[in-house]
């Protein structure tokens, strides 16, 4: 990767998540476009991307930056409210990273390097890894729901949906492990979750409950695991 485009990254990040207290973040949803905060921000953004290029040569990045998270900011302001703030979030640092790659493009002459796009492995590896998540959930959904504890009810002691989201997550972990040749990771992995999982089934006194949770994370563990030794063997 280009190091002028790694240089903006890192003005980025440093300038919205290290060097924006909550206090500027509140008084911009509060504020919106009046808020002082809000151009301070914007300034921190133009000030870093002088420092990590030591010049004030681009200048014509740094303010073509700034005002474009300007525009990001302000815009994310006025229309945020409590029930959108999680995903304007994403949509802003989506919004932001694609004009710090515009600016790129346009000042430095860069491209991405999109080949791997026409790769097979590529697409495999991606087509695998999104089975492990909602498919398999489903799937296994379907074999154990047999053996689901009649006291198995929503707990207002645990997140909604807290373990099929970590399923997934242990499954994806899995799966990357084992394809970059970390066997040793997933026993780890398979420690730390018996460990915490000891007192939730200690507490429970739950002979059912506990025979549920294990086949559940054997299940799991050993769908992921068979998947990703099957990947690694068909891509060699």
């Amino acid at each position: 990767m280009d190091i002028y485009l790694i240089k903006l990254i890192l003005a980025h990040l440093i300038g919205d998540f290290f060097l924006q207290p909550n206090s500027w973040v509140k008084d911009k949803a509060t504020k919106k476009l009046k808020s002082g905060k809000l151009y301070i921000h914007v300034a921190v953004h133009i000030a870093l991307i002088f420092l990590v290029f030591l010049s004030f040569s681009v200048w014509k990045v740094a303010l073509s930056i700034g005002l474009l998270h300007l525009f990001i900011d302000g815009a994310k302001a006025i229309f945020q409210t409590r029930k959108n703030a999680r995903v304007l979030f994403f949509i802003d640092q989506i919004f932001h990273f694609y004009t710090i790659i515009l600016v790129w493009h346009l000042f430095f002459n860069g491209h991405l390097d999109i080949n791997y796009l026409n790769d097979i492995k590529f697409w495999i590896l991606i087509s695998s890894a999104l089975f492990l998540t909602m498919p398999t959930s489903i799937i296994m959904k379907v074999i154990i729901a047999k053996w689901l504890p009649e006291s198995d009810d929503e707990s207002p002691k645990s997140l909604q949906n807290a373990g099929k989201y970590i399923g997934i997550l242990e499954r994806v972990l899995i799966f990357i492990f084992i394809t970059t040749n970390h066997f040793e990771a997933v026993g780890f992995l398979l420690a730390a979750k018996s460990i915490f999982r000891f007192g939730d089934l200690k507490e429970a006194h739950d002979l059912k409950l506990t025979e549920y949770v294990l086949i559940g994370t054997l299940l799991s563990f050993g769908i992921a695991i068979g998947i990703a030794l099957v990947v690694k063997g068909w891509l060699g």
